[in-house]
Formats: structure tokens, C-alpha cells, sequence
């Protein structure tokens, strides 16, 4: 399907965000999905990592990123590389939150990277547990 429209974006709402695919294998797209994370104010995505490579442009607002221990910063315009197999997350500013546009390969998983995450601070199954795919990436 050359155009995907509107009205056939896909939201999917969690308790840190709301996620609207764009492009996905469901919706058209074969190699890539695309989606829009929009996350307000003092919110934080759970700790995970991915399969693959995602790529993160900031286009309002901004977040700080914990990735593989390092502290990362992003505000608008600017792009975020997140390796495979990192273990990550994302926090939105506290007073203006943000909104990025995000892609990855179509079918990458997500995962808990270790088993010994602190209660309350994981949502997604520990590393050697199945992976999911994201609803979003679907």
C-alpha cells in the first residue's frame, strides 16, 4: 500500500504515553515501522532494551535517556541512535514532556535485558523469557 492515511493510524495508549503507528507490516509497511511517541510531562517508559537499532527524532519537548548507563539528553530537532540489544530508558522533561518520531525494522522485540531489575521498574519479561513485539511495530 503506497499511502497510508490518517484516519488508519493506529493508537495504542499505555500507562507512560500514547504510540501512533504510522507504518507497520499490518498497515502496509514491509521492512520498517514507524510510530509517534508522545509522552507527558515527569513520565518514564519502563527499563528494556530492543533487538535492533531504533532511531529517535525529538520533535517537541524533551527527554533524558538512560542507555546502558549513560545519561542522555534530547530536546526538539534533535535524533537519537539507540543500539540493539542496549538496555534503556526514557524519561520525558518534566515540565514540557515531549513528542518523537520513532522507527525500527518491522518485527524487532522487545525485552527485559537482565533478571535482577528492581520491582515496579520493568513491565516486559526478563531476557531469557519469550520477547514481544509492541503493538505498534505489528
Amino acid at each position: 500500500m503506497p499511502v497510508i492515511r490518517s484516519a488508519d493510524a493506529r493508537i495504542t495508549t499505555t500507562p507512560n504515553g500514547v504510540i501512533t503507528t504510522y507504518a507497520s507490516p499490518t498497515q502496509g509497511g514491509t521492512n520498517a515501522a514507524l510510530w509517534r511517541v508522545d509522552m507527558t510531562p515527569a513520565t518514564s517508559a519502563p527499563y528494556h532494551a530492543f533487538e535492533s537499532e531504533q532511531i529517535w527524532t525529538i520533535l517537541t519537548g524533551g527527554l533524558t535517556a538512560d542507555l546502558d548507563g549513560e545519561k542522555l539528553t534530547a530536546t526538539t530537532g534533535d535524533t537519537l541512535v539507540f543500539p540493539a540489544d542496549l538496555p534503556r530508558q526514557v524519561h520525558a522533561d518534566t515540565e514540557t514532556g515531549f513528542s518523537a518520531i520513532v522507527t525500527a525494522p518491522a518485527g524487532a522485540r522487545a525485552y527485559n535485558p537482565n533478571d535482577t531489575t528492581p520491582p515496579g521498574t520493568c513491565d516486559i519479561a526478563p531476557k531469557d523469557a519469550e520477547r514481544i513485539l509492541p503493538p505498534w511495530m505489528i
